[in-house]
């Protein structure tokens, strides 16, 4: 901003005010655009009216102009801290008010959506889809407590700290009934962690696996042939039910067969669903016990 283009003087020669036509010999006058005019009209005339005050710009006041807008210099303060901006840095903004570069960078700083107060340069903040909060004001909307730059989960318009996500939203471990963070498998509409998902036997997880369940304990292929399963009254071997071959099992006087394994003793026939002849603790078929 600069002074206006007129000279403010005292005359000593003979002249008359271009307006009222008194004479200004002896008298303070303006000079403007090749007029000398009394001060009085100049004021009435020619002055320029403050965009700021609305009062016309006297000879006696100190003026400063910029962009063919006008001020008195005691009018040309930042609108929002009141500081004077003569010769001091300073933005036009809108309805022609003049801020100083501190409060233009303060109002053009985004604003928290925690304290609606601007984050200006400097000030830690939290960022998440072009909202923006003071770390400070970054919170748990169901314990309060700050989260800041920490791990957080958003649920519509709220945010939540890891516990109280977990507490809140997270599903339950049918086992050891803490929540499941992440990962997880599901058995019997229930939820499990992995690594509570194991062989009551040998402690591997069976996520993933072929296991079987017996009296809600769950038992790998290897731990149930030897810990669980019945052996076969025939082969010796492990009766798995569930497990490939041999899942049909004959069951007779506390001893148990594979259906494959249950045959006369004598002939070999295969007696699964067929009539038996139990002789001296051996089995046979209904025709081989007249021929021994």
């Amino acid at each position: 901003a600069g002074p206006g283009s007129y000279t403010v003087g005292t005359m000593s020669e003979r002249f008359d005010c271009h307006y009222c036509r008194d004479p200004l010999q002896g008298k303070k006058y303006v000079q403007k655009e090749g007029r000398h005019c009394c001060v009085k009209c100049f004021e009435k005339f020619c002055a320029n009216t403050c965009i700021e005050c609305k009062k016309p710009i006297g000879a006696d006041s100190k003026e400063l102009h910029f962009k063919n807008r006008y001020w008195h210099d005691n009018c040309f303060r930042c609108v929002k801290c009141y500081t004077s901006l003569v010769n001091e840095p300073f933005m036009l903004r809108e309805n022609n008010k003049v801020w100083c570069s501190n409060c233009t960078a303060t109002e053009d700083a985004p604003r928290c959506k925690g304290c609606f107060k601007p984050i200006i340069a400097g000030d830690q903040n939290v960022e998440y889809k072009k909202m923006v909060w003071h770390k400070d004001c970054f919170t748990c909307s169901q314990c309060k407590q700050v989260i800041g730059s920490g791990s957080f989960f958003p649920k519509g318009d709220d945010f939540y700290c890891v516990s109280c996500h977990e507490h809140k939203f997270a599903k339950t471990c049918a086992k050891c009934k803490n929540p499941i963070t992440s990962g997880g498998l599901t058995y019997q509409e229930q939820p499990w962690h992995s690594e509570c998902f194991i062989c009551s036997h040998c402690k591997k997880q069976l996520g993933g696996k072929r296991f079987t369940a017996v009296e809600d304990q769950f038992y790998c292929v290897d731990c149930y042939k030897e810990c669980v399963a019945k052996k076969c009254a025939g082969c010796k071997n492990p009766i798995t039910a569930g497990f490939g071959r041999g899942t049909s099992v004959v069951n007779y006087e506390d001893e148990s067969w594979h259906d494959y394994c249950f045959k006369c003793t004598k002939c070999a026939r295969g007696l699964a669903n067929k009539r038996f002849v139990c002789h001296n603790g051996k089995i046979y078929c209904a025709d081989c016990p007249k021929r021994l």
